[in-house]
């Protein structure tokens, strides 16, 4: 058995990657990664799961950034992890990364219980930790090393 989920990976104008830490009230408190999630009943189409819906709300829902405000990179990279399998889609905005935080932070100070506690920048694997769990950092490192 396999738990697939899609994951937005929002990459600003500079280059860096945009990850959400997990509040407190959450399973995974204190987490580090993408917007991403289980995908749920709303996610199903003619009985298939469409991972980019699943990634698209769940952006929307942690972030309250939409979709239509990124160029999307073709295709999807998967990233096996024991039982988690990821998909991610890559998107990239065309702000750089600290407005991208504070737009995010705004929208998450209007949130009763937002789910996300914060906003995490990383520009290279200098700015991974511990609460980035390996199938973030395996993306990651991928991802910066190429450039």
């Amino acid at each position: 058995m396999h738990d697939c989920f899609g994951a937005a990976a929002i990459v600003a104008a500079d280059g860096a990657v945009l990850l959400g830490v997990m509040g407190e009230h959450t399973v995974q408190a204190g987490r580090v990664y993408f917007p991403c999630g289980t995908p749920d009943r709303n996610d199903i189409v003619d009985g298939r799961v469409d991972l980019d819906l699943s990634a698209q709300r769940e952006l929307r829902e942690e972030t309250g950034l939409d979709v239509a405000e990124f160029t999307a990179e073709p295709g999807w990279t998967a990233v096996f992890d024991g039982s988690l399998i990821m998909q991610v889609k890559v998107l990239r905005s065309g702000e750089g990364a600290k407005v991208l935080r504070a737009r995010i932070l705004a929208f998450l100070a209007r949130q009763k219980q937002p789910e996300l506690a914060d906003i995490r920048i990383v520009r290279g694997a200098s700015d991974f930790t511990d609460a980035m769990p390996r199938f973030v950092t395996a993306f990651l490192a991928q991802r910066f090393a190429v450039r």
